[in-house]
């Protein structure tokens, strides 16, 4: 018997389940925060101990009720992360879901190229979202940034070692995408490839595989020889 993927959750936070006291109490005092801080001069906030403090952010950025960003680049090492709370008006909100389905319908029903124009609409979106944004000369830190991009627009990703196969646990438009998969996931893969562009990585071999898993879609950024391989995925 086969089993239809079903993809990604909705949305980030959509499936959220209550915060438990300590959580909230986090949560609280990251919302209390001027700026973005990192996990250990929160702990010191809220007297926990790092790693426990560690663990509810990662959970709260999953839930979508925080950002999880990196420090500027100084001297050598990887920057380290800095935490924020998300202003509600950074959350895809349904009235913008609705707005995505109408713009999806019409691509579909009115263009000749409806992924080629959802690729181009994509590739515009991440030049905006990556305008204030530095690109790196190191083509790995190029992709952990464009991954923590998708991290604060609430797409959840899980990625290896070398940041070339990410899955997106959550979509903010998994519905409309599940009925016009070509102009949705055509959106998210310009996105991909201008956002990796403007952060200073050719964008060759970037391919987004909708539902290729039960619960995530795959996004792959190989890039040149990183391109081939086994994508695995659906059929769909």
């Amino acid at each position: 018997m086969t089993v239809e993927n079903t993809g990604p959750l909705p949305g980030s936070g959509s499936a959220r389940a209550p915060l438990s006291r300590q959580r909230g109490g986090v949560l609280r005092q990251l919302r209390h925060q001027s700026a973005p801080v990192t996990a250990s001069a929160l702990g010191k906030v809220c007297g926990l101990h790092v790693n426990t403090v560690r663990e509810h952010l990662d959970a709260l950025v999953d839930d979508g009720l925080a950002v999880r960003e990196r420090s500027p680049a100084a001297g050598r090492g990887r920057p380290a992360w800095r935490y924020r709370a998300r202003l509600p008006q950074e959350s895809p909100a349904r009235e913008y879901a609705g707005l995505a389905a109408v713009l999806a319908a019409q691509i579909a029903d009115s263009s000749d190229r409806p992924r080629e124009d959802a690729l181009a609409a994509g590739a515009r979106w991440g030049r905006v979202l990556t305008a204030d944004r530095e690109p790196v000369a190191d083509a790995e830190e190029a992709r952990r940034r464009l991954v923590d991009l998708l991290t604060e627009i609430g797409f959840a990703p899980e990625t290896d070692a070398g940041a070339r196969r990410v899955r997106l646990r959550r979509c903010p438009f998994v519905e409309t995408a599940r009925e016009y998969p070509g102009v949705i996931c055509g959106v998210h893969e310009g996105l991909a490839r201008a956002g990796l562009a403007a952060l200073g990585e050719t964008p060759q071999g970037v391919e987004l595989l909708p539902f290729a898993e039960p619960d995530a879609c795959l996004l792959h950024l190989g890039t040149g020889a990183d391109a081939g391989g086994d994508r695995g995925g659906s059929d769909r």
